[in-house]
């Protein structure tokens, strides 16, 4: 699966040009929370969410609001004067301007309509991002949101098989889902299937194993149910206890 198969094709974007309260509007008539900032050619140059207009001169929000400066000498522990200097002049312009070409994120991450799902997963994942724009020839085709996986995940989901009466075969695919595992304990003797239903028994070493275990055997097709009778005994614990 691609960018391209899950991505919404219809992509609510604006100009830099544009006024911070045209952005607010758009956002607030399509119920979006962000959206692409694109040039004339259609490229990404930036992105404004939500979270770019929260502190705004307008609604008395901004961090000089009622004229509030920083005392000397805490600006003596938080870095060099230039530095403060130059972060809080940013700071103003991101607060007062008027353009979203001054409020937006400048720094955007994109992925090709031909990325895996996985890279656009670790992508949204690894940069703490809720959207991202999907690009072709460095041009703006669409935009993935945490709706879009979510959705993705329903579907997937809506095509596991559906449970089989065959306890003896299923108990078999289990264990050997157990181990595909490299985590997973040894625990064929521990398993029993009535109608479809797994049961797991025996002891782990940890609440992690446990439901690890649980999920594996929930993610077998044809698995109705896990009955979770695991008994967690950290051993490492027990061990220091009788040192």
């Amino acid at each position: 699966m691609r960018a391209s198969d899950i991505m919404t094709r219809q992509v609510i974007t604006i100009d830099a040009n544009s006024t911070v309260v045209d952005a607010a509007k758009r956002m607030l008539e399509s119920h979006i929370s962000g959206m692409p900032v694109v040039d004339a050619q259609g490229r990404v140059v930036g992105i404004i969410s939500e979270g770019d207009l929260l502190r705004r001169s307008e609604m008395n929000t901004s961090r000089d609001a009622g004229g509030r400066r920083q005392s000397w000498w805490l600006a003596l522990f938080a870095g060099p004067f230039a530095t403060q200097s130059e972060e809080r002049a940013e700071a103003y312009t991101k607060e007062h301007s008027r353009l979203v070409r001054d409020v937006m994120t400048h720094n955007v991450v994109c992925v090709d309509d031909d990325a895996s799902l996985e890279k656009v997963v670790s992508t949204m994942e690894g940069r703490r991002i809720k959207r991202v724009p999907v690009v072709s020839d460095h041009r703006i085709v669409g935009i993935i949101s945490r709706a879009n996986l979510m959705r993705v995940l329903t579907s997937v989901a809506s095509d596991i098989p559906a449970p089989t009466t065959d306890d003896r075969s299923l108990r078999v695919k289990v264990i050997e889902a157990f181990k595909d595992q490299s985590w997973a304990p040894d625990f064929g003797e521990n398993i029993v299937v009535k109608n479809g239903v797994v049961q797991l028994w025996g002891t782990v070493s940890s609440e992690a194993h446990r439901e690890a275990l649980v999920v594996a055997a929930k993610n077998v097709p044809g698995v109705r149910d896990v009955e979770d009778d695991i008994e967690v005994i950290d051993y490492r614990a027990e061990g220091s206890l009788l040192d």
